[in-house]
């Protein structure tokens, strides 16, 4: 028994290893929508056996990331245009509502933090760079929501359309992102106040924005998929 124990905690870790890097290289834009994981290019790899590895797809799917079809494997998750806007639309209703929950709870220090954050997209020139700290900047605003359900919601969402989200920051490249740049500024001022409906509002706006202008660009996803 003590070995069999010791064996699924081998693989747990393994599976959770393996699922941490691969979410690493989805995030990141390395593996792209629609790209097929192959489970034996996976175990040569890292050295394992199939069992991590189908763990590993499914806690990959679980969080948005990839796509398990029966009987034929596991693909990067991907979307077309309307799809897009249907998850962009419902972000544009449960984001605010995390950011005014959380509103009042942000310590100093997580507000040092998003200073900081908006500082560094101000000064980055790199798409990559930027979108990695756009992300880490409203995951953090929505942190002490204290709604462990609607900020898991709200992260697997950030997962599906994080890269289009990339497609769309190189196409405008770093001067289209004054507005942008402008828009965490205003968030973070209403953090500041503890002003939820300012922050509701403002981020509303933020995110319709986004959307409406994916809707000019549908060569993104002809391109992504």
């Amino acid at each position: 028994m003590a070995t069999e124990e010791v064996l699924l905690k081998k693989s747990g870790a393994a599976s959770q290893r393996i699922a941490d890097e691969l979410s690493r290289r989805i995030l990141d834009g390395h593996l792209a929508p629609g790209t097929r994981i192959r489970q034996e290019q996976i175990a040569e790899e890292f050295g394992v056996s199939r069992l991590p590895i189908r763990e590993a797809l499914r806690i990959l799917e679980s969080h948005g990331l990839v796509t398990l079809v029966a009987s034929s494997g596991a693909w990067v998750s991907s979307m077309n245009l309307a799809e897009c806007q249907e998850t962009y639309l419902i972000r544009e209703r449960i984001e605010p509502l995390a950011l005014g929950q959380a509103i009042g709870n942000v310590s100093d220090a997580t507000i040092n933090r998003l200073s900081q954050l908006a500082e560094e997209m101000e000064n980055c020139t790199v798409v990559e760079d930027f979108v990695e700290l756009d992300r880490e900047f409203h995951l953090l605003s929505f942190r002490d929501a204290g709604m462990p359900t609607l900020l898991e919601m709200v992260e697997r969402l950030w997962n599906t359309t994080q890269h289009y989200r990339r497609a769309y920051v190189q196409l405008i490249g770093s001067e289209g992102l004054e507005d942008t740049n402008l828009e965490h500024r205003l968030l973070l001022a209403a953090i500041r106040r503890a002003d939820n409906r300012s922050g509701e509002e403002l981020l509303a706006m933020h995110v319709r924005k986004t959307r409406i202008a994916l809707l000019d660009h549908p060569e993104i996803f002809d391109r992504q998929r």
